[in-house]
């Protein structure tokens, strides 16, 4: 039982060395095993792809309990298995393999856990320990030793909003994992939120002039994302297993129960949400969640694209905010269609928040990531009106009277808010700039 055991670990870890094609498994299955039984390494093999297929490799762990599962195993292995001495094979080191459909990309090519440390400039221990690969950190109290400051904001309904915001190190290490490697990463065309050249503005004007827009909004967009499929990204753009298990490690976390038992008694959450925060999950407030949490939704927003082509209707999202907008034809068939929306959501790992669910119709205010849609872009007008009264008043009061939150920049904010104006709506953008010229600073 012991040489089995330890035949299904080498066999694992010679298939996880390279490239996991077809081919190039049984390759270093016969590099291993030898020639004499050749035809059922093939079958094991072929057991494994119809298994799991080629697109994502397994964990090593995985991959061994599954030789010894396989009736297939022994047969293709009984030569290495009767041997009395101790299996003498030579593995070549795991190597840096992307899929295809990333192979161009001009990211670091980390091969072992030793050049992802290099890469980060510390030690493989400190690696380890940031990167909490044995779930540690949901078992501190003291916060000097946690990973991440934890900050409650309040929400215009139920619990408060938890913010998991990485100390400077650990910060840092996120960015350049955000900066060199997964800002890389094309995002698929639907995508709005934390993507460069699209923005609030963009979602915004997919919908513009449509009869109906549907809004739909996902709990806890970044806590519930797969933390596989971050993983699987790590993998497919060619990251060994190790390695990608430590990325994946560096980008999320797991709450302490503690920090959830810090608030008031009629402000906690329920079991199911701080069980889902005590797992490991993409902390919201890490640089490296809203890429991860956009690449990981890549197979939700195709399901939803092509759901809403099929009714001739359009489709967004931006962070957890989803968006769909059309004619007559998409009107017709909302009830249905929402239904399919809570369905594909939930086979991606999603839920729908129905609370938030809005149905908005040309006979009153299309909003969109806070904008109107209704004709054209346009600012709420409540907003507008505000914006317009504050820069009157500035002009005949002077800005200090109406700095009443003390903003330090005041200027700049003021002119923030006027440029973002005669971005949605040039003509109105261009009469409160007049107005914010005038003001004496």
């Amino acid at each position: 039982m012991k040489a089995r055991d330890s035949v299904a670990r080498a066999l694992a870890a010679a298939l996880l060395a390279g490239e996991w094609t077809d081919s190039a498994l049984l390759a270093r299955a016969r590099h291993l095993l030898g020639s004499s039984t050749r035809r059922s390494q093939q079958a094991l093999i072929g057991e494994l792809l119809s298994a799991i297929g080629t697109g994502y490799p397994p964990s090593p762990g995985w991959l061994a309990d599954f030789f010894l599962r396989s009736a297939r195993f022994d047969r293709a292995t009984a030569p290495l298995q009767r041997r009395a001495a101790p299996i003498p094979f030579a593995l070549e080191p795991a190597i840096f393999t992307p899929a295809a459909k990333f192979a161009h990309l001009d990211i670091p090519r980390l091969a072992a856990v030793e050049d992802l440390a290099r890469w980060l400039q510390i030690s493989v221990a400190h690696l380890q320990w940031y990167a909490d690969a044995e779930h540690r950190q949901r078992r501190k109290t003291a916060p000097v030793l946690l990973h991440y400051n934890h900050l409650f904001t309040a929400k215009r309904s139920g619990p408060p909003r938890l913010i998991e915001a990485p100390k400077p190190r650990l910060k840092a290490i996120q960015q350049r994992i955000l900066r060199e490697i997964l800002n890389a990463v094309p995002n698929h065309d639907c995508v709005h939120g934390f993507v460069k050249g699209r923005s609030c503005l963009s979602a915004a004007q997919t919908h513009a002039g449509e009869a109906i827009v549907v809004a739909v909004d996902l709990k806890d967009f970044f806590a519930s994302t797969p933390l596989r499929r971050a993983h699987g990204i790590f993998r497919s753009l060619g990251y060994p297993w190790a390695v990608a298990r430590l990325l994946t490690g560096l980008c999320s976390t797991a709450t302490p129960t503690s920090v959830f038992l810090a608030l008031p008694p009629a402000q906690r959450h329920d079991q199911r949400t701080r069980q889902m925060f005590s797992s490991p999950h993409l902390p919201q407030g890490a640089p490296t969640s809203p890429p991860l949490a956009n690449l990981a939704a890549r197979a939700l927003d195709t399901r939803l694209h092509g759901l809403a082509r099929a009714l001739e209707a359009n489709y967004t999202r931006y962070a957890d905010d989803l968006v769909f907008s059309g004619g007559a034809h998409f009107a017709r068939g909302i009830g249905p269609f929402l239904a399919s929306v809570k369905r594909i959501a939930a086979e991606e790992g999603y839920a729908v928040n129905h609370r938030k669910t809005r149905i908005m119709r040309r006979g009153g205010a299309q909003r969109v990531t806070g904008l109107v849609v209704n004709d054209h872009l346009n600012l709420p007008r409540a907003d507008y009106d505000v914006l317009k009264a504050t820069l009157h008043n500035c002009r005949k009061n002077g800005p200090q009277a109406e700095n009443r939150t003390g903003h330090p920049k005041f200027r700049a904010h003021l002119e923030g808010r006027v440029v973002w104006a005669e971005n949605v709506n040039p003509a109105r953008g261009a009469r409160l700039r007049r107005m914010f010229e005038k003001i004496r600073w």
